[in-house]
C-alpha cells in the first residue's frame, strides 16, 4: 500500500475531516511492526467507511424524531472523588486553573462543591455520603480499583423541552438513573446509565428558576472553603475548552454515534497518529462550544505487542475521561508561574504561534485522575492539535 500523505482533507456534507497522519514506522525485525502497519491501513479505512455510512442517518434521525433544538451546549461536569479527597480536589483546581468557588453543600446523598468561572461550564466536585455507586462497573480497572469514586462522570446538557427529549429517548431504549425528571428549586434534571463504551453519563438540565442554583431542597449551605489563591496568572486561565475520554480502538465509532444520538453535537475531524496507534476523533456543536474529544487506537489491543500510550491507558485506568483542557492566555508565562506554584507537566509547552497554538499536558491529578491541558490558540486557529505536536503529546501520557 502506498504511503499516505501527512496531512490531507476531505468535505462532505456531514462533516469536516481532518487527518494528520504520522509517519509508520520502520518495520522490525520480527515483522511485528509491518504486520501492525498493514493492520492499521485496514483499520483505518473500515472504521473510516463505517462512520462515514453512519452518520447522515443519525442527522436524519434526530430531524425525524424532532431531537434537533432540544439539547444545546454544556452546563456542567460533575466530578466524583474520594469523601476524604473532595476539598483536597478542589483545593488543587483553585490553585491550577481560573476557577473560584461558588457553593459549598451537602444534602442526604452528597457532599458538593461547586466552581466556576465566566463563559464556562460549571465544575461540580462532590464525594458520595451513602448508597450504591452506579459507575463500580467502569472504575475497576487495575489503577483505578483504590479509588473507586473517583472519576468525572457526567457531562450535562442544556435543554428545553426536557420531558419530551426523555419520552424520545426512552422509546429509542436509552435507560435512565431514575424513571422520571428530579425536579430541583431551580431546574429539572435527569441522567443516562453510564455508557458501555466510554463509561461516561450524560446528564441533561432544564433551568426553571437561578441559573447556577445546583443545591437539592434539603441542602445545608456549608462555609466557603478552600479559598482561592490570591495569584494574578490565574486572571489568564479560563473556561472548560474541551475534554478527552478514552475509548478502544473497537468502539471508537459506536461512542462517537452514541453522543451524536444523545445531543446534537456532530462528528468535526480525526487526528490519526500512526506511530503510535492512536486516533483523535472531536465532535463539536460549533467552533465556539465546547467540544467532545474521543481518543482511541488505530488497531485494537493485542498481547504480545509493544502496547501504544492510549491502549495502555484503558488497560491500566479504564474507558474514562483522560484531560479537560481550558482556554490560556498569555500561557508561556501561566506555564512557568504554574511549575514555580507546584504543578508538574508529563510534556513541556508544545507548539507555537506560526504554527497556530500551543499547549501542554499536566501530570494526572491524585485526587481526580484528571490530567490539565492549558491551551492557548493564535489568529483565529480553531484545531486541536498540530502536526508538529500530536505526536509529542499523545507520546507524554504513556508516562501516566
Amino acid at each position: 500500500m502506498g504511503s499516505s500523505p501527512p496531512f490531507s482533507i476531505a468535505n462532505n456534507n456531514m462533516c469536516r475531516l481532518h487527518l494528520f497522519i504520522a509517519e509508520k514506522e520502520t518495520p522490525g525485525e520480527d515483522g511485528f511492526q509491518e504486520r501492525d502497519a498493514m493492520d492499521q491501513e485496514v483499520f483505518i479505512a473500515r472504521q473510516e467507511q463505517d462512520l462515514a455510512a453512519r452518520i447522515p442517518g443519525v442527522l436524519q434521525q434526530r430531524k425525524d424524531l424532532g431531537l434537533e433544538g432540544l439539547v444545546h451546549g454544556l452546563d456542567s461536569v460533575i466530578i466524583s472523588t474520594e469523601p476524604g479527597r473532595l476539598e483536597l480536589s478542589a483545593e488543587e483546581l483553585l490553585w491550577y486553573t481560573g476557577l473560584t468557588l461558588e457553593a459549598h453543600f451537602e444534602d442526604d446523598s452528597f457532599t458538593t462543591l461547586v466552581l466556576g468561572t465566566k463563559g464556562s461550564a460549571s465544575f461540580l466536585l462532590r464525594a458520595r455520603k451513602k448508597g450504591e455507586n452506579p459507575f463500580d462497573a467502569v472504575n475497576s480497572a487495575q489503577k483505578t480499583r483504590n479509588l473507586p469514586n473517583t472519576r468525572l462522570e457526567t457531562f450535562v446538557f442544556r435543554t428545553t423541552g426536557l420531558e419530551r427529549y426523555v419520552e424520545i429517548q426512552t422509546e429509542r431504549g436509552i435507560r435512565f438513573m431514575t424513571t422520571d425528571i428530579t425536579d430541583y428549586p431551580h431546574f429539572r434534571f435527569i441522567q443516562t446509565m453510564p455508557s458501555r463504551y466510554t463509561g461516561n453519563s450524560l446528564g441533561f438540565i432544564e433551568w426553571t428558576g437561578e441559573k447556577g442554583g445546583y443545591a437539592p431542597h434539603d441542602a445545608v449551605q456549608l462555609p466557603h472553603s478552600p479559598k482561592k489563591p490570591d495569584l494574578p496568572h490565574l486572571a489568564n486561565i479560563h473556561g472548560l475548552d474541551h475534554a478527552a475520554t478514552r475509548v478502544k480502538a473497537i468502539e471508537r465509532n459506536d461512542a462517537i454515534i452514541e453522543f451524536m444520538e444523545l445531543t446534537t453535537y456532530s462528528f468535526d475531524f480525526a487526528v490519526f497518529v500512526r506511530s503510535l496507534n492512536s486516533i483523535t476523533s472531536v465532535a463539536r456543536l460549533s467552533s465556539d462550544d465546547f467540544a467532545m474529544v474521543f481518543t482511541s487506537g488505530i488497531a485494537p489491543f493485542r498481547e504480545n505487542t509493544d502496547p501504544r500510550p492510549t491502549e495502555m491507558f484503558i488497560r491500566n485506568y479504564g474507558t474514562r475521561v483522560h484531560h479537560i483542557a481550558f482556554q490560556t492566555d498569555r500561557v508561556e508565562d501561566t506555564y512557568n508561574a504554574l511549575k514555580k506554584d507546584g504543578l508538574e507537566f508529563l510534556v513541556a509547552l508544545v507548539g507555537s504561534e506560526k504554527e497556530g497554538l500551543k499547549q501542554t499536558f499536566s501530570l494526572p491529578s491524585p485526587h481526580t485522575m484528571l490530567v490539565n491541558e492549558y491551551i492557548h490558540r493564535y489568529q483565529g486557529f480553531d484545531g486541536f492539535f498540530t502536526k508538529s505536536n500530536v505526536e509529542m503529546l499523545t507520546r507524554a501520557t504513556g508516562k501516566q
